[in-house]
């Protein structure tokens, strides 16, 4: 469910806001309404921010090693003093008792006190990185100078620039068409030729119309030597930032101080303030939103602190009030798909997590379709679950959530007789004899099998869109619950329509469904159009229902349409399946024959290849039948905003 929320203002004397800032975020429950003051790109918070951004993209694409062995038994519960290596001198350790004494008695050596202080450690990173660019930079340079000097090859310099002290001398590099027009008359030396320059020394005067070759400073060779020395300083440099990539740990828990001192610095500019005539009478201010439930903490601080403090219920045509979702531990298990497609329901907005959860696990059953890949995602989970509890750590919810997936999974395959993509003929007698008639091929020809579970996909999309508008029904308070009817009337006479057109099984052609879907599609569009936006009274409804007929008449193409949309369960289930089966004719062959490792490797690649397509096709269409069909007839658009508390974050 939804939690209530509570809007509260919190007003402190302009002295105190940095201490009441401090106090709020141990308090750890007001989640702050966002000012409109501009962030301060040059506040110290940002600046950290960049330095740890920049130190952490220096490793970015190192990996982590592998952690190191720890040096003493984690086991050992004697103390560390006990524990530690016997010292090799006097000033072997950091700390005295090293030596002699113990902790108690002197803490910490001489060595440790009086060393210099330990650097910043992205500051440190961020050194060598921009070390790092100064060498790149000197090697870009030197390498465009000698691309620009080596056809002239290896030559001292310093010898031209004595010989021009007594006689001009200019070199040139000259096209072959240029070189050949030459004025007969100069006097010159041809240095090189190559098949793109021709290099000639003139001695005296210039050639008129062209600039003479630039002197270089050093000669090739000193160029190749400085060059050599960079690389080499540059590999130290390399070899030194790729050994920070163990560090990584760290600049995330630094980053998160930063987080915490950024947000600190952006809660204490979002304080409003009133100027008095002195500190004590000028004013600071700040709103937000806390649960009910946490308002007592916040009126205790607020009293412990003389704090003003106001409090209000949320205005309805507030659209900044945060939403916090509280379910029981079985729905809880739906978070991690929430979380992962950050999905959101607004404040004002109902909380379908129950639903949610429930099909989205029918539907990923339907979508995998295989017992055999439900037997591997729940022993993934139980393994996930057993070896995360063996450490003593909390298990994370997607894994008792990959458990219930996955039995979901093995509970279809069970009814539809599908193990592995295995022909019928190849499952055990056992296994088909527990299949559902209705959804086996194992015990009905395939053609009806198809039918029959075309017909109980339109199903379950009737009685999930129907939960919607039951939800819808309860929730109101009004003469709407009647326009709820009538859209469920609608879903009731369309769901008709479509077994009529669209399935050919013998029990539709003897039941004449389309004159009572005419009937409760017209009956249902009449309720709708009187009670669907009622709010005061039945003209305010037919006002604004005539005010957006278009929509209002297209609507019963979307009932149409959104129950269409179900049949995607049938259709990818049957994609995943014809992969399956596929792979096992791939392989068969070579299961047979001295090929018999290639064909483990290739059923093992391909029906893994197979379960991540349908991990794919689960995000995409199971999501979406949750997130646009339902959600569309509950009238939810996932438009809300997190709650997040300010306070202070381990």
């Amino acid at each position: 469910m939804i939690v209530p929320m509570k809007k509260v203002c919190i007003m402190v004397q302009k002295k105190s806001r940095d201490e009441a800032i401090l106090k709020l975020a141990d308090v750890g429950v007001v989640h702050l309404e966002k000012s409109n003051a501009p962030v301060d790109i040059n506040s110290n918070a940002q600046k950290l921010k960049i330095r740890v951004e920049e130190a952490m993209g220096l490793i970015q694409d190192y990996k982590t090693p592998k952690p190191k062995k720890p040096r003493f038994d984690p086991n050992d519960k004697r103390p560390i003093s006990e524990r530690r290596m016997p010292p090799a001198g006097m000033h072997r350790g950091r700390r005295a008792s090293d030596v002699f004494g113990t902790d108690e008695e002197a803490p910490y050596s001489i060595d440790a006190v009086m060393a210099p202080r330990r650097p910043y450690l992205p500051d440190m990173m961020n050194g060598f990185g921009e070390e790092r660019k100064q060498l790149r930079d000197q090697n870009s340079v030197l390498s465009r100078e000698i691309s620009r000097i080596e056809g002239w090859g290896d030559f001292d310099p310093s010898i031209i620039n004595e010989i021009s002290e007594r006689l001009p001398v200019f070199l040139y590099e000259l096209t072959h068409s240029v070189f050949e027009n030459l004025d007969k008359d100069v006097e010159y030396i041809k240095v090189k030729s190559d098949k793109t320059f021709v290099r000639i020394i003139v001695f005296e005067n210039k050639l008129q119309g062209l600039n003479p070759f630039a002197v270089p400073e050093k000669s090739l060779s000193a160029l190749l030597r400085e060059m050599e020395i960079n690389n080499h300083a540059l590999k130290q440099i390399e070899d030194k930032i790729k050994s920070f990539a163990d560090r990584r740990p760290a600049l995330h828990s630094e980053m998160a101080k930063v987080e915490q001192y950024l947000e600190y610095e952006t809660a204490l500019s979002g304080m409003h303030i009133e100027d008095g005539e002195s500190d004590s009478t000028s004013l600071s201010w700040l709103t937000g939103y806390i649960p009910s439930d946490d308002f007592d903490k916040v009126k205790r601080t607020a009293c412990a602190n003389n704090w003003a403090l106001s409090v209000d219920d949320p205005n309805p045509a507030d659209e900044n009030v945060p939403t916090k979702i509280k379910n029981n531990g079985f729905v809880s298990l739906l978070k991690p798909v929430t979380d992962f497609l950050n999905l959101v329901p607004g404040y004002h907005e109902v909380d379908i997590s129950p639903f949610f959860l429930i099909f989205f696990c029918i539907f990923f059953g339907m979508i995998y379709g295989d017992a055999v890949y439900g037997i591997v995602l729940t022993l993934m989970g139980l393994f996930g679950i057993i070896a995360i509890a063996s450490k003593k750590k909390p298990v994370p919810l997607a894994m008792p959530m990959l458990v219930l997936l996955g039995l979901f999974n093995v509970a279809w395959g069970v009814l539809t007789c599908a193990w592995l993509g295995m022909s019928v003929d190849a499952v055990p007698q056992i296994l088909r004899d527990i299949s559902f008639s209705y959804f086996s091929t194992a015990k009905t020809p395939p053609a009806f099998v198809s039918q029959n579970i075309q017909i109980f996909c339109f199903s379950l999309g009737l009685i999930h869109l129907t939960c919607a508008h039951l939800l819808n029904f309860f929730r109101f308070k009004s003469l709407r619950k009647l326009g709820e009817i009538g859209s469920i009337a609608m879903l009731v006479g369309m769901y008709n329509v479509v077994l009529t057109l669209i399935v050919s099984n013998k029990a539709t052609r003897e039941i004449p469904l389309l004159p009572v879907a005419l009937y409760l599609i017209a009956g249902g569009f009449v309720l709708s159009f009187f009670f669907s936006a009622y709010e005061k009274s039945i003209g305010q409804a037919i006002k604004a229902s005539l005010s957006n007929i278009i929509s209002v008449i297209l609507g019963i193409v979307n009932v149409f349409s959104d129950i269409m949309s179900y049949i995607r369960l049938w259709a990818v289930g049957l994609a995943g399946a014809a992969i399956a089966e596929t792979v096992n004719i791939l392989a068969g062959p070579m299961l047979g024959s001295f090929l018999i490792f290639f064909g483990i490797v290739l059923l093992v690649f391909g029906h893994g290849l197979n379960m991540v397509i349908n991990v794919l096709a689960v995000l995409v269409h199971g999501v979406r039948l949750n997130t646009l069909e339902f959600s569309g007839h509950v009238s939810l658009t996932w438009a809300g905003k997190k709650y997040m508390p300010f306070g202070n974050k381990k």
